[in-house]
């Protein structure tokens, strides 16, 4: 039997089809289904490593681990990585094409929705069931030839769709009947139902708007999902700036600042230490006061040269270095550990223009960009504790010097990373360095932080995504989703 196949789309982005679509492969996994997720065209600089040895968009990975399963690169085959404003590194089916401007991708995608069709075509035989998530919205019109993340997908492989929006932002009326408006007669008949996400309040009182909703559309409002405070669901590419409450004051966290660079990779890095109840996390942006912190960390960038003006246009270096002289500590991760070097070279202008930039020269080294991308999935110990430590690597550039002599991480064939004779400094190709509880509670007690307890990010990730497939079981008519219904 064919794999059954349903896709969210949203109004807008950010109107929760990442949410939808991990609740929907938690939902479907709890009731026996081999499901899997699929994302045709991502665009984002947050990713992770797959089984096989690729890279793909951060949000199918999390929806893999909320369906059982490894994350695979064929459940994200085109994943899109901005470097510059107007071009991105274009990845396919794990690895690194090329870097191309809109102009030039716009000519590639015929060949994309090949890729594309291929890597759905082998997930349908394996699986019973694929959630397909969106991406943006179906009715961006200057978007629409030669579609391949929306409706141009849906109506190549001839799949259902759900249309979510987000009410919590406002016009959600506006959002879904102006959306269904602007698609043509067979995309609009293959939106089988609307779902009105993040509602606070009464629905009873939102009840006139659905009746109307629907006599207007002739679409079902298939659910009313309520905003659910303090979910956390790894973002796809923003580094939230939300609050996260927590039983201590804020004179008892230890507290940690991440420089927002407009080039910032993999900011879930971060997702660990902002739910920790002893961590109190601050994202400071272009023209903020930087405040005083007992911990600074330098994120990834997928332009490490061009983010590292940006630090010093914005004051950071002058702040790291009165930062360590008043005995602070700073990590590096990945382009913000290449970044405490000495010397940042380019010679092939893989990240912009050829050249070399001058580092922060907090650890004696030096890194040098090459076409090959590092990709791999780590395990191993903190070099300065006894601490397990796992995550992935996602970078292209190899570090030497004096300075690696005395390792961050030991490894089973190797080391990774620096640490700085005074134990100050300390920088890593490692993504996930505090997801791990043995790490996250060796690296806070080094930070600082007295008395730490044991967090488990991990687990903690497992029950919010249960939460949200609890709520999805309540709120959802689920029986209502056509062609995903024989496994509903």
């Amino acid at each position: 039997m064919p794999a059954k196949t349903l896709m969210i789309m949203g109004t807008t982005s950010d109107a929760g089809k990442s949410t939808l679509a991990t609740g929907l492969c938690r939902l479907l996994a709890r009731r026996g289904i081999r499901v899997a997720p699929f994302k045709p065209q991502n665009m984002a600089l947050n990713s992770a490593v797959t089984v096989d040895g690729g890279e793909i968009g951060r949000s199918q990975a999390v929806q893999a681990l909320a369906c059982g399963i490894a994350p695979h690169t064929d459940m994200n085959p085109i994943l899109l990585k901005p470097n510059s404003n107007t071009g991105s590194q274009v990845i396919v089916q794990g690895r690194v094409l090329s870097n191309m401007d809109a102009l030039s991708y716009h000519i590639y995608k015929p060949h994309a929705m090949s890729v594309v069709l291929e890597s759905y075509r082998r997930l349908a035989e394996q699986y019973q069931c694929i959630v397909v998530e969106g991406a943006g919205s179906p009715a961006e019109i200057n978007l629409r030839n030669g579609d391949i993340a929306n409706m141009g997908f849906a109506e190549a492989v001839d799949c259902p769709v759900v249309l979510v929006a987000d009410i919590d932002r406002g016009g959600v009326f506006a959002h879904l009947v102006g959306t269904l408006a602007l698609l043509s007669e067979s995309e609009r008949a293959r939106v089988v139902g609307l779902v009105i996400n993040r509602f606070r309040g009464d629905v009873a009182l939102l009840q006139p708007g659905i009746d109307w909703l629907e006599q207007y559309t002739g679409k079902p409002v298939l659910g009313v999902l309520p905003y659910l405070q303090g979910l956390h669901i790894e973002a796809e590419d923003s580094l939230s700036q939300g609050a996260v409450l927590h039983e201590l004051v804020a004179d008892q966290r230890l507290r940690v600042i991440v420089p927002s660079l407009p080039r910032l990779s993999n900011h879930t890095d971060f997702d660990a230490l902002r739910l920790h109840p002893q961590v109190d996390v601050t994202v400071v942006r272009a023209g903020e006061t930087i405040p005083p912190a007992d911990l600074i960390v330098l994120p990834g960038s997928k332009n490490v040269r061009h983010d590292l003006d940006w630090l010093r246009s914005n004051d950071w270096e002058p702040a790291i270095r009165r930062h360590l002289r008043y005995g602070g500590k700073l990590i590096g991760i990945c382009g913000g550990f290449q970044m405490l070097g000495r010397q940042l070279h380019d010679p092939l202008g893989l990240e912009g223009a050829a050249g070399s930039s001058v580092g922060l020269g907090l650890l004696d080294m030096e890194t040098t960009l090459t076409a090959h991308k590092r990709l791999a999935l780590v395990e191993g110990c903190l070099a300065f504790a006894n601490a397990a430590v796992s995550g992935y690597e996602i970078h292209m550039g190899m570090s030497s010097g004096p300075a690696m002599a005395i390792p961050a991480i030991v490894l089973p064939e190797g080391t990774d990373g620096a640490m700085s004779a005074d134990g100050q400094v300390f920088g890593s190709y490692l993504h996930g360095l505090f997801d791990h509880p043995q790490s996250c509670q060796a690296l806070l007690c080094w930070a600082g932080l007295e008395k730490t307890m044991s967090h488990d990010y991990r687990a903690e990730r497992e029950r919010h995504i249960d939460r949200l497939a609890d709520t999805l079981e309540q709120h959802l008519k689920l029986d209502s989703l056509g062609v995903a219904h024989p496994y509903l």
